[in-house]
């Protein structure tokens, strides 16, 4: 057996682990470099992301509680509470009343949610960029708000009309709602 070719076999053999070793290393330290990177710019995000989320809360709400005591004379506040699932952020709308947080589709009535989902959907609209027409139609959306409420919700409807230069348009079976332009439709005879 040539012990020269065994040894120099060995010794390439021994090189080649070297340099595959160098660059296991020099890759380990890019992705390190590169995690941590990404961890930076994870927590970068967080803190714009609450930013945003503060603020939104701060807009959304202020409008949406506005209008519920514009509506009822013990009004619920509204809330966002943003929370971490899935990975992601979610909001969590919830009404506040006397200290107690109440889940607005299992434990509000007399309109409440009818109340806040129009303001929250006006909120939205005029929040969203590009700006869009300033247009909101919706078909009964005030249908669970209790009759000797109704013209408080006119009166908001009008005087939002006012202020923010939207146009509404609603369809309701409610005369009790009928401002500014009406427009009847009786239904055909067959």
């Amino acid at each position: 057996m040539n012990w020269k070719k065994l040894v120099d076999r060995a010794v390439a053999s021994e090189s080649r682990a070297r340099q595959r070793l160098s660059e296991s290393r020099k890759e380990a330290g890019e992705t390190k470099k590169k995690a941590e990177d990404a961890e930076s710019a994870r927590r970068l995000l967080q803190v714009v992301a609450s930013t945003v989320q503060q603020r939104a809360h701060g807009q959304i709400a202020s409008v949406v509680s506005r209008c519920l005591e514009a509506v009822f004379d013990d009004p619920y506040e509204f809330r966002l509470v943003f929370v971490e699932k899935r990975g992601r952020t979610e909001a969590e709308m919830l009404f506040a009343r006397n200290g107690s947080q109440i889940d607005p589709m299992s434990a509000s009535g007399g309109g409440v949610v009818d109340v806040a989902s129009f303001a929250a959907r006006l909120v939205c609209l005029s929040l969203s960029r590009p700006s869009r027409r300033k247009l909101l139609v919706l078909d009964e959306p005030f249908r669970f708000v209790s009759r000797n409420l109704r013209p408080r919700v006119k009166e908001l409807i009008e005087m939002l009309a006012d202020e923010t230069k939207m146009q509404f348009v609603l369809v309701t079976h409610d005369p009790q709602l009928a401002a500014g332009k009406v427009m009847e439709v009786k239904r055909g005879e067959n």
